[in-house]
């Protein structure tokens, strides 16, 4: 007998676990779970999705190549997949958290963890997914679990090893998700600054943005590096105001996934910015995303909106906005930010 501490004695660690939405990130969290073992039933939205992840294990919309786990189940029936389970994943996309929890906030069982992996700030209210999820869902705060860290999903659906973040207020809830969602290729960590862990996942895809204007533009590494390293740091400062630890973003949640999503060819966000530096316009760069959500074109006017009601001053995600919503040009846009006055680092 080994002396070693088994590290799921005496932890509740989930065993059915639903998660809804099958799109990219929740289709590839769903393989996650399933091959940590777990029993998963995912929720798509139409039968004819459900049936081909079903019959052919396979989503023929979304990561089309990668074999989904026989042990991954599909329904478009939220209450049939959410019967019995022990944990809940939202995968749907940010701006529409709010519709969905409004009808799946009934049927999801009491007191079980809800994890979010959707990344963005709530136009209009300025609210995280966390608060979405804890007032619109009727779930206690120590309930939420943010799942976020440099996750481009056709890698992990591949097998390659990533690291990744699991952020709850609540430690033991967090490390219920770390046990239920380890693999050999998916390792993750825990922490309980959910504040800092969302502005981070939400503020990326923003840089990202504007590092795929840079490539647009054909710019090097030089401005690439200025870009993310520079807006880590209006990043951490929004997120300090708002009770966020600087540690958080240096982590995983900030800096790791600041250097995935704004470096990958794969990052949704990075190639739309690329594409409006090209000349297409805003319309254009989204139809050619094959229908894929670029969240920083909405984050970045939630983000702007968190930052002037609480007086920080983050211009690149500024330049950003305008690009997207007032029709200035990426190459203005990176005028703009070289000509702003001179300060300390």
């Amino acid at each position: 007998m080994s002396d070693v501490p088994d590290p799921m004695d005496g932890v509740d660690v989930p065993g059915r676990i639903a998660v809804l939405g099958a799109g990219s990130w929740g289709t590839t969290f769903a393989k996650v779970l399933a091959d940590a073992g777990r029993e998963v039933v995912l929720w798509a939205r139409r039968e004819s999705v459900a049936a081909s992840i079903r019959s052919e294990h396979r989503n023929p919309d979304y990561l089309t190549t990668a074999a989904l786990p026989e042990n991954l189940d599909a329904t478009s029936d939220f209450d049939a997949a959410l019967a019995g389970a022990q944990a809940v994943v939202l995968g749907v996309p940010s701006q529409s958290l709010r519709e969905n929890l409004q009808v799946f906030r009934d049927a999801v069982p009491a007191g079980v963890p809800v994890v979010s992996l959707a990344k963005g700030v709530e136009i209009g209210t300025g609210l995280r997914m966390s608060e979405v999820i804890s007032s619109v869902g009727r779930i206690a705060p120590r309930r939420v679990v943010v799942l976020t860290g440099p996750n481009l999903a056709p890698e992990i659906a591949a097998g390659q090893p990533t690291a990744a973040v699991l952020a709850c207020s609540d430690h033991d809830t967090a490390v219920r998700m770390q046990l239920a969602s380890a693999t050999p290729y998916f390792r993750p960590y825990t922490i309980t600054d959910v504040v800092g862990a969302e502005i981070a996942g939400t503020g990326k895809n923003v840089i990202a943005l504007a590092c795929g204007m840079a490539e647009g533009l054909g710019l090097g590494l030089n401005t690439a590096a200025s870009l993310i390293t520079r807006g880590l740091n209006e990043l951490t400062r929004l997120g300090e105001k708002l009770g966020a630890l600087p540690a958080t973003l240096a982590g995983l949640a900030g800096l790791g996934d600041l250097v995935a999503t704004c470096s990958s060819p794969l990052s949704r966000n990075r190639t739309l910015g690329s594409r409006l530096a090209q000349g297409s316009g805003l319309e254009a760069a989204l139809e050619a995303n094959g229908g894929q959500v670029a969240e920083g074109v909405v984050s970045c006017r939630s983000m702007r909106d968190l930052a002037h009601r609480h007086g920080v001053d983050m211009p690149i995600t500024d330049g950003v906005y305008r690009v997207c919503y007032q029709h200035e040009t990426p190459a203005s846009m990176i005028g703009v930010l070289m000509n702003r006055p001179y300060s300390p680092e």
